[in-house]
């Protein structure tokens, strides 16, 4: 079956939740996460975070311990930028032995194991728990929660073109939702911050568009209502989406993108590498 591996990843995260280390803090001092794609998502969750390119470019930051993210262990921007950080660096792996681990002062490990889809869900949600364990949050609860969310059935459409809109606790969800979409479904789909919508990016937005706007707390749930009032004058399809966690959060889309890649007869397991143009495409850069 196309996407099998994906699928048997997205419905173990609860088991995988459950083995979260839980036991381990990062010292009370100044921390700046990074890594790239997914892994960067996941970073954006533990607050001041840094794509690892920009890393690199810039590695004098207002931080004292570095907090890399990478699920194999071996992403070359991800090495180059624990690198070139001038201070101790911890790792959130699935591969203890991996060349990035190497290059760590301090290895946790986030998954029982390797996730073998490359349209990494698994791997995602594990990570992010394991920052908030770091960070001393109690992560116990969210298990049970990814678990209530894989009871929710996905909703695929013929659109060609999705939006998800998110801002605060919100945003790594709304980038990570857009990139599984793209990856795992080979759509068009886009990650805007809600205030940046309100803010000329409506101009591209029509009725084709199939739109949801994650609500958050506060103000940015204030502003994530004027986003889906202003989507529904265009005629879009929109769905203000109640959140909590970003690891329970991303959970819909993750079946969403399930379900759209069977709709549309793709493979989301190798994200395209199994068709050649994309297979070359990914073998110009490391």
């Amino acid at each position: 079956m196309a996407g099998e591996k994906t699928r048997e990843a997205i419905f173990a995260q609860p088991d995988w939740l459950r083995q979260v280390p839980s036991d381990r803090r990062l010292p009370p001092r100044r921390a700046l996460f990074t890594g790239c794609g997914t892994s960067y998502h996941a970073a954006l969750t533990g607050g001041d975070a840094v794509q690892a390119l920009e890393l690199v470019l810039e590695p004098e930051r207002d931080a004292d311990v570095l907090v890399a993210i990478s699920h194999e262990g071996g992403t070359p921007l991800t090495l180059e930028a624990v690198r070139a950080w001038n201070g101790p660096t911890w790792v959130i792996t699935g591969a203890p032995e991996s060349t990035i681990a190497e290059a760590a002062d301090e290895v946790v490990v986030a998954t029982p194991e390797i996730e073998q889809s490359w349209c990494h869900t698994a791997s995602y949600t594990s990570a992010v728990a394991t920052i908030a364990a770091l960070k001393g949050e109690d992560v116990a609860w969210l298990a049970d929660a990814v678990a209530a969310e894989l009871e929710r059935q996905a909703e695929p459409s013929d659109h060609e073109r999705f939006l998800v809109a998110g801002a605060g606790r919100d945003w790594p969800t709304a980038q990570e939702a857009a990139l599984k979409l793209r990856e795992g479904a080979f759509l068009a789909a886009e990650a805007h911050h809600t205030e940046q919508l309100l803010h000329g990016h409506l101009a591209a937005v029509d009725e084709t568009v199939r739109c949801f706007v994650l609500e958050g707390d506060g103000r940015a749930a204030e502003r994530a209502r004027d986003a889906v009032a202003a989507l529904s004058e265009l005629g879009c399809e929109v769905e203000l989406v109640a959140t909590r966690h970003p690891a329970a959060d991303i959970v819909r889309f993750q079946l969403l993108t399930l379900a759209l890649a069977e709709r549309r007869g793709v493979n989301p397991d190798l994200i395209r590498t199994d068709d050649e143009r994309w297979k070359r495409a990914r073998a110009a850069y490391r």
